[in-house]
């Protein structure tokens, strides 16, 4: 072969220019090879859900622009797609940014090993995490099952996260003609349904628009940010979590970008949105070093709890049809947007688990399919902190009145009629109790409870108290 030795460049969360440790040292070394992979086979069960892989092709249109035309998509075993192009191609070293989820690590391990016997170099590196979850441990080495004491002196005793990294002075990609590569539109992440347009419309994807979304989340929100995240019909939020997910912006800007603001803000903001990244650090940790937390108990006392069979209830809960407006906004919000407000999803948690009695990992996995922001690290970890069984979780006591918080952080029902329109006739207090209100003023809504608007499933106090009892009786 006369070809001038490549670099594989092997994209899988980081999809970006910019803060890209595997890109800038492949890029420095000489004619680079970037390549995409959709592997389905090796995540088993936890394949990408419908609403990622949506996300997911437009995102990697957006890189294939800032790599110039340059990238290229291969289906099938990472582990067999890498080896053909190192034996069909002058490819002297792999590139890539750690992943951390338990199937992901065994591959990458497994790959390394061989790359190694055939003489190939290998590098890899850590672009999805401010801290590596095998240095942020107590004294005595055991991995931190609590988040203050693993933020606080676990990661704020450690080094600052490293400064954002510049784009690569140059990219200089390879033209070279690759067998296997398939067209963008090969991959098939799209849904036969047209549902998935209405669903991307609604976001601007890729690495530039996450940039600007940082900008003026720093700009306009982020100052009120731990006083507004909890209202749902406010945009208080930085609404980054899909492009973290995807890599199309690292931690490590968003956390200094933070500090920048932090310089010019008077209150807490920055920090506490620094918080919430050390949350998202958290569940790492956990599922590092926890890697059953996906789908067993964390506390095993839960292995004993009582769930109920209730497939109704289930449905109910994933079309939105529940009769409690805030959980029917909540997952419709989902269904229609693929994202839910965090403040949401604890409520429409709390009342699958603990009102409707069914297991968390049935929550779990709707949102797996339909959340554009679908991490494995974080999805279990909250699913299980909110039904009690996790780590530093919520008292399985502490159950989310739906009515309550309804009333609380909508005061307006602004969010409600938002996403159940049907409500918007009624006066805002009515909007969290439909059926509270009497025949006049439903008729004045064009509301007939049971036909345009759900009655409640369900019984709150009942359910709670038989909740309470199943608590109880565990071992």
């Amino acid at each position: 072969m006369n070809e001038a030795p490549l670099s594989l460049v092997w994209f899988r969360r980081d999809l970006r220019i910019s803060d890209n440790p595997a890109l800038r040292a492949a890029a420095a070394a000489g004619p680079i090879l970037p390549v995409y992979i959709l592997d389905d086979l090796s995540p088993g069960a936890w394949s990408m859900g419908a609403a990622s892989r949506a996300w997911l092709h437009r995102s990697l249109q957006s890189l294939d622009r800032s790599l110039n035309g340059g990238l290229r998509y291969f289906t099938g075993d990472a582990a067999e797609v890498i080896a053909a192009l190192v034996a069909a191609l002058s490819i002297r070293a792999v590139y890539w940014n750690r992943c951390y989820e338990p199937w992901c690590s065994r591959r990458d391990t497994q790959i390394k090993a061989a790359l190694a016997a055939a003489g190939i170099e290998v590098e890899s590196f850590n672009a999805s995490l401010l801290w590596e979850p095998w240095q942020v441990r107590k004294p005595d080495g055991d991995p931190y099952r609590v988040f203050t004491p693993f933020y606080r002196k676990g990661c704020l005793s450690r080094e600052a996260p490293r400064e954002p990294l510049a784009p690569p002075d140059e990219l200089p990609i390879s033209g070279i003609t690759t067998a296997g590569n398939r067209p963008l539109d090969g991959l098939e992440l799209l849904p036969r349904e047209n549902w998935h347009c209405e669903l991307t419309e609604r976001w601007q994807i890729g690495e530039p628009a996450a940039q600007l979304r940082l900008e003026e989340f720093c700009e306009t929100t982020l100052a009120n940010y731990r006083d507004g995240r909890d209202y749902p019909a406010l945009e208080a939020t930085s609404r980054l979590s899909p492009n973290l997910c995807f890599g199309e912006i690292s931690p490590h800007q968003a956390w200094h970008r933070a500090e920048q603001a932090a310089m010019h803000e008077d209150g807490d903001g920055p920090g506490h949105f620094q918080r919430e990244l050390a949350w998202r650090e958290f569940s790492y940790h956990l599922l590092y070093h926890f890697p059953e937390l996906p789908e067993k108990n964390f506390n095993r006392r839960f292995d004993a709890f009582d769930w109920r069979d209730n497939p109704e209830g289930l449905e109910a809960w994933k079309r939105g049809l529940t009769g409690f407006p805030i959980v029917d906004a909540g997952m419709r919000e989902l269904w229609q947007t693929g994202y839910m407000h965090n403040r949401v999803r604890m409520i429409v948690a709390s009342f699958l688990i603990k009102n409707l009695g069914i297991h968390w990992r049935a929550g779990e996995d709707w949102f797996w399919d339909c959340l554009v922001d679908a991490d494995l690290a974080n999805n279990s970890a909250s699913w299980q902190w909110v039904a009690g069984s996790g780590a530093d979780a919520a008292p399985y006591f502490r159950i989310f009145n739906p009515l309550l918080q309804s009333e609380k952080f909508d005061p307006a029902g602004e969010y409600l009629a938002r996403y159940c329109p049907e409500l918007a006739g009624l006066p805002p207090k009515l909007r969290h109790r439909p059926w509270d209100a009497s025949a006049a003023e439903l008729r004045r809504a064009g509301i007939e409870l049971g036909a345009d608007y759900p009655r409640p499933i369900l019984d709150l106090k009942t359910t709670r108290e038989r909740a309470l009892r199943s608590f109880k009786a565990l071992p």
